[in-house]
């Protein structure tokens, strides 16, 4: 049973998020409780994201925190990829629903590193170190390109540039800077509390895959209420899963001709679909919005197989 929780501990969290949700939708005696269950939503997922966080960076070595060449290879990468979408959105006519989609694809390559991606990168055997600061140089990036070059393709926002950079920073820095800066004064401050903690490092999985379902259960949430018709989000859901394919592919490429193909593929591949999700509702079509929710799904799957099939090598059945 422990053998069969821990390989597919990220599936049930997925099933779980989903199922979650329309039992709360469909089951007529538990609707005066969804507000509040939206709420606790609110603010269990970003309590949980801290603790992982904290828990993980307990793990790091403050003189792994170096750049690295393929650092500077996949950020290149991905202000090209997404540059080439807007260049396409802004250069080419098109319907409406090819600009849904290929506004959809964009935001899925400019979107930042998840912020909980050191954890599943710890627990594929890659750096939580090296993934954290491309986690910073990709937030920067999206900070900069999204309220520079998104009103430039759905002009209806009026938002200004720095209102857009310090949100999209706020969003998203202090879940990232503030549990790495408490493991590194623990250290130094207490470090009986900080081996504490070191030693209980690997429970930052499981607060992960419960973070995961309350994510997915948010993400069936606002495909369950898309108006955009069956094929329209068919294609959208195609389109986040070609970018997911493609970024990983990609990352972990440019990771194996440098050495680190785990950490490199999950800094590009792994994304911070909630960010994505606001980042295109704010600015772009809100149907948009359904590309970033399908590709934390495709990217979840992709996850699981990865850790099923590191589980599977590490300790095979006898």
């Amino acid at each position: 049973m422990m053998r069969f929780l821990k390989d597919w501990t990220l599936p049930i969290a997925m099933a779980a998020g989903a199922g979650g949700y329309f039992l709360f939708h469909y089951a007529g005696f538990l609707a005066p409780l969804k507000p509040a269950v939206w709420v606790a939503v609110d603010i269990l997922t970003p309590s949980l994201i801290f603790i992982q966080l904290f828990l993980t960076f307990c793990k790091i070595d403050l003189k792994d925190l170096r750049l690295t060449k393929w650092h500077w290879i996949i950020l290149a990468f991905q202000t090209l990829s997404a540059l080439s979408m807007a260049a396409v959105l802004i250069l080419v006519p098109m319907n409406e629903v090819y600009r849904e989609i290929f506004e959809g694809a964009m935001v899925c390559l400019i979107c930042p590193t998840a912020t909980a991606a050191a954890v599943v990168t710890d627990k594929l055997g890659g750096s939580a170190a090296r993934i954290t600061l491309y986690n910073l140089m990709s937030n920067i990036l999206a900070a900069v390109f999204v309220p520079v070059v998104f009103p430039l393709i759905e002009v209806h926002s009026e938002m200004g540039f720095f209102p857009a950079f310090l949100k999209i920073l706020s969003k998203v820095f202090p879940l990232l800077i503030c549990p790495f800066l408490l493991a590194v004064l623990l250290k130094y401050i207490w470090s009986k509390a900080h081996d504490f903690f070191k030693a209980r490092a690997g429970i930052a999985f499981y607060l992960w895959a419960v973070a995961l379902s309350l994510a997915i259960g948010q993400t069936v949430r606002s495909m369950h209420n898309s108006t955009a018709p069956a094929a329209v989000l068919w294609m959208i859901a195609g389109a986040a899963l070609l970018t997911c394919i493609v970024q990983f592919w990609f990352g972990k490429r440019t990771g194996k001709a440098l050495g680190d193909t785990i950490t490199a593929g999950q800094a590009l591949g792994q994304k911070n679909s909630v960010l994505a999700i606001w980042m295109a509702y704010t600015y772009l079509n809100p149907i948009s919005s359904l590309a970033p929710g399908t590709y934390a799904v495709w990217q979840n799957i992709f996850n699981s197989w990865q850790l099923w099939r590191k589980n599977h090598r590490d300790c095979p059945e006898k």
